[in-house]
This record gives structure tokens, C-alpha cells and sequence, in this order.
């Protein structure tokens, strides 16, 4: 008996130091994986995004192209570089050449700002104060530098980051449609592994809905980002033009590509009405409607989110605007997109949990049958 158990301890030794060596290989191996795929994991998630939200018009073109996926995806990835790629490279250009114009006139001395109007130093608030720098820049702007050179030079780093920050993002992008075109070119494929996946993590049942989920999320949030931001681009870009503003299509273009980054679309719309009323040549009352209306334009992405974000989602419109916002703080503009799929996905989850006990209660008294009422007492002649 003795033998039996020591055999049997040495058995159990056995199976738990091969099972604790199993696990750590395999914990080993998972952490190794994901550092080597970090450096990538941005990137591969934009491209997943954007051959989710474009995966309709995808499908579409397929169809016109007798079913061809790659080619379809290829022609629709190579049409948005060049609609997104050519005015990016132009608008560079342009924004680098004024740069060095303003070089170069400032080494020569040869930079001159207008004088303000004497219609500034009515402005409420802040008029006075406006008009006296304004005066100052003009009159003497090598004294005006000289004061503020250490916030200039603060300035120029903080515009020097953004230029660059925003270039990369840029960049990134188009890696990222490229990498959603190959996705989208394999996307049966891609979809019914994503099929196996949610199932395997949950149910026969809950799968496949989780999966639907996940994908009308990612697409409402697409559309709540990018279609906000071209309706935006659209309205503002009308105004500009109207408004006599130089550069109106480029300006609408810039404003198409911070409103898909989630900046404000204030910071081109202010700097245009400060130009109405600066340099503008038109009536006091022209300028007034003007003003209202770009400001109006720029703010309009604040109600138009709420609007369209959530459409077709079998969620709330609140979860996933809270979960878009959310993410979007937490994790930057991936985060959008990947916060409001978790914050859907897991709403479902719990009010599934919620809704199961209300399948399990058991039939109401009033339902079943009503009892026999009990035999009367013999009477006492009988």
C-alpha cells in the first residue's frame, strides 16, 4: 500500500512539474508575441478599422468588377490616396514655401504687418488691448520681437511638434489604408475566422451576434467621425468661399483632416473670422453674418456626433458615444473606435446576464390551475 501511494505521489509530482512547464512555454511564448507584435499593433488596428467602416463600397465595387476582391480593393485604396495624398503633398508645398517667404523677409527686414483698422479697438473686451499690440507690431515689429522672443520661440516649438505629430498621423494613415486593402481583399476569409474566434470565446449563439455588433459599432463610429468631418469640411469650405476668404478649398481640406483626428474645427474657423475683420473688405453687417456662421460650422460637429454616432447598432446611442469618447481620451483615435466596440459589446454581455433570469422564473400562481376547493363538513343529521 505504501508502494501504491509513494508511486502515485511520484505520478502526481510528475504531471503537475510538466503541467507548470507547459504553462509557463506557453505564457513565454504569448508575452514574446506581443512584444514583437506592439511595434505593429497601431497600425494593424487602423487598418482593420478602415477595412470594416469601407467594407460596403468595397463589396460594391467587387461586384462592378465581376467579383474581383483584390482588384477591387487595390483600384478603391489607390483612388483615396490620391484624393487624401495629392492635395496633402500640395497643401505641404504651399505651406512650405510661405514659410520660407517669411524666412526670408524676416532676415531682410522686409516684413510689414497693415495697421489695424480703428474699428478694432471697439471690440468688446479686448479691443483696446488689440489695437495697441497690433499698432506696436506694425510701427515697430523689431522691438515688438525682440520683447517676445522667448514666448515666440516657445511658439515655434509648439507649432514645430504639432506640424510634426500631425504629418506622422498622416503617414500612418495611408500605411493604414494599405494595410486595409489587403485585408479587404481577403475579407471572406478574415470573416469567417473572426466568426470562429467570437465563437469559440463565447457561444454558438452569442457569437456571431457579437461579431455583428462589433462591426455595425466600427462603422458608426466611422461614420460619426469621418462623415462629421466632411459635412464639416463641406460647410465651413462653403462659408470660406463665400466670405471671400483666400484659400477656401485648401482650408476646407485642413479642417477635413483635423476634424478626422478629433481636433476642433475653431482653431480654422476663429483664425478666419479674425481675418474678416482685420483684412476683410466687407460690410460691418456682412462681416457679423459671416462670423456667426463660421463659428456656427465649426461647432456643428457637436451635434452631429451624437446624431450619427450608434445608427445601426443594436446599443444605445449613449454607450457608444460614451464608449467613443472614453476610448478616444484613454487611447488617442484608435481608442475611438475600440472604446466604443468594448463599451457595446460588454452593455450586450451584461444585459444579456440581466435578461437570462427573466427566462428562468417560474409561472405565475395565477396561471396554473385552480385548486379543488376542500369538501364541506358532513352536516351533523347525516
Amino acid at each position: 500500500m505504501r508502494t501504491d501511494e509513494a508511486a502515485r505521489r511520484r505520478l502526481l509530482n510528475k504531471d503537475l512539474i510538466e503541467a507548470l512547464i507547459r504553462i509557463g512555454l506557453i505564457i513565454f511564448l504569448v508575452v514574446m508575441c506581443i512584444r514583437i507584435f506592439a511595434p505593429f499593433a497601431n497600425l494593424m488596428i487602423w487598418g482593420l478599422i478602415l477595412a470594416i467602416a469601407l467594407s460596403p463600397l468595397h463589396q460594391r465595387l467587387a461586384k462592378r468588377l465581376g467579383g474581383r476582391q483584390g482588384r477591387a480593393s487595390t483600384l478603391l485604396v489607390v483612388a483615396i490616396l490620391l484624393l487624401l495624398g495629392v492635395p496633402t503633398v500640395m497643401l505641404g508645398i504651399a505651406f512650405a514655401d510661405h514659410l520660407h517667404a517669411l524666412y526670408s523677409a524676416f532676415n531682410d527686414q522686409t516684413l510689414t504687418i497693415p495697421t489695424p483698422k480703428p474699428s478694432v479697438a471697439e471690440w468688446p473686451l479686448v479691443g483696446e488691448r488689440v489695437y495697441s499690440a497690433w499698432e506696436t507690431a506694425a510701427t515697430n515689429l523689431p522691438a515688438l520681437l525682440a520683447e517676445n522672443q522667448e514666448l515666440l520661440r516657445n511658439l515655434g516649438r509648439k507649432a514645430l511638434g504639432t506640424a510634426t505629430n500631425t504629418a506622422g498621423s498622416l503617414l500612418g494613415l495611408f500605411a493604414a489604408l494599405i494595410i486595409g486593402a489587403v485585408m479587404m481583399a481577403y475579407a471572406e476569409p478574415g470573416n469567417r475566422a473572426m466568426e470562429r474566434i467570437f465563437r469559440r470565446l463565447s457561444d454558438e449563439t452569442r457569437g456571431p451576434r457579437m461579431q455583428k455588433l462589433a462591426t455595425a459599432t466600427v462603422r458608426s463610429v466611422a461614420v460619426g467621425v469621418i462623415g462629421v468631418a466632411f459635412i464639416q469640411a463641406v460647410l465651413l469650405g462653403v462659408g470660406f468661399l463665400l466670405a471671400g476668404i483666400p484659400g477656401a478649398g485648401v482650408l476646407a481640406l485642413i479642417v477635413m483632416f483635423i476634424g478626422i483626428l478629433q481636433l476642433p474645427a475653431l482653431i480654422i474657423s476663429l483664425p478666419a473670422v479674425g481675418y474678416l475683420w482685420w483684412l476683410g473688405d466687407g460690410s460691418t453687417t456682412m462681416n457679423i453674418v459671416f462670423s456667426i456662421y463660421l463659428i456656427l460650422a465649426g461647432m456643428i460637429d457637436n451635434v452631429l456626433k451624437p446624431l450619427l454616432l450608434g445608427r445601426g447598432v443594436d446599443a444605445p446611442m449613449l454607450i457608444v458615444l460614451l464608449g467613443a469618447i472614453g476610448g478616444m481620451l484613454t487611447g488617442g483615435l484608435v481608442g475611438l473606435f475600440v472604446g466604443g466596440v468594448l463599451l457595446a459589446v460588454g452593455y450586450q454581455l451584461f444585459m444579456e446576464w440581466v435578461e437570462a433570469d427573466e427566462h428562468n422564473i417560474p409561472p405565475a400562481q395565477a396561471q396554473d390551475k385552480p385548486l379543488k376547493k376542500p369538501d364541506s363538513a358532513p352536516d351533523a343529521e347525516s
